[in-house]
């Protein structure tokens, strides 16, 4: 591992996976690919994480065309480059949220299904994990979304197990910017695909990523210590309800 980036990203991986006990040996992980610069670094750093520590494990790459036909033979290739084979799942989610259901905020249905499709073509595979691409960057908008729209303090966790499936969903790059994760891709000439969605542009989402580039343009670093904020709740300086 000569790159000294490719270094940092590993360390950052590799202690999120130590400080929640993400992966075991003989665990059998998906690895969740969309064809863009987040999913494929994972892959990469995943495949560092069998190749430099003890670890036993395999992983399985899984990649959803959503209706659209894409092209996926770079994704194939780079796959195999990694020394595993990419399952493609073909599926009509794009059709039933854009053409059949028309949902003027199509983002929560389309995750809803995709994230459905994702967990029984995993446990079809005979996969215990499901590894997604979630990045320090996507913590923080996830934070806001829930405060802003919903009104309350909600984020994923590093690790979720769904009882109703018997799968356990890890986010490994949860301590990674996605600044770092584009560097590290174009260093190491990973490979991405157009995954292009009639939604980009307007939703909820970039328009919170938007509002936080403003505050980490104004203080910069703030987005990580949001991240840091997330491990160091002082669970006291919460208000409680007193029930009745």
């Amino acid at each position: 591992m000569q790159n000294r980036r490719t270094k940092l990203v590993f360390k950052q991986l590799r202690n999120a996976n130590l400080n929640y006990n993400l992966i075991e040996n003989d665990d059998r992980i998906a690895v969740g690919i969309s064809g863009g610069k987040d999913s494929l670094v994972m892959l990469y750093l995943l495949q560092l994480l069998k190749k430099y520590t003890p670890l036993d494990f395999t992983l399985h790459p899984i990649l959803l065309d959503l209706g659209w036909n894409i092209d996926a033979s770079l994704m194939v290739d780079f796959c195999h480059s990694q020394g595993t084979t990419l399952h493609i799942e073909r599926t009509n989610i794009g059709e039933v949220v854009f053409n059949y259901r028309q949902e003027k905020n199509p983002c929560a249905l389309c995750s809803h299904l995709r994230r459905g499709a994702l967990n029984r073509t995993a446990k079809l595979l005979g996969c215990n994990k499901l590894a997604l691409g979630h990045h320090a960057d996507d913590v923080v908008t996830t934070l806001f979304i829930s405060m802003l729209f919903e009104g309350h303090y909600n984020v994923f966790k590093p690790s979720t197990y769904l009882d109703r499936v018997g799968l356990t969903v890890i986010r490994p790059m949860i301590y990674i910017s996605e600044r770092d994760i584009q560097l590290l891709s174009q260093s190491q000439n990973i490979p991405v695909i157009d995954k292009s969605c009639p939604a980009d542009g307007n939703t909820k989402r970039d328009e919170v990523n938007s509002l936080l580039d403003e505050i980490e343009n104004r203080f910069p670093g703030a987005r990580q210590k949001l991240v840091n904020s997330i491990e160091n709740v002082n669970q006291q300086s919460f208000w409680h309800k007193e029930q009745d």
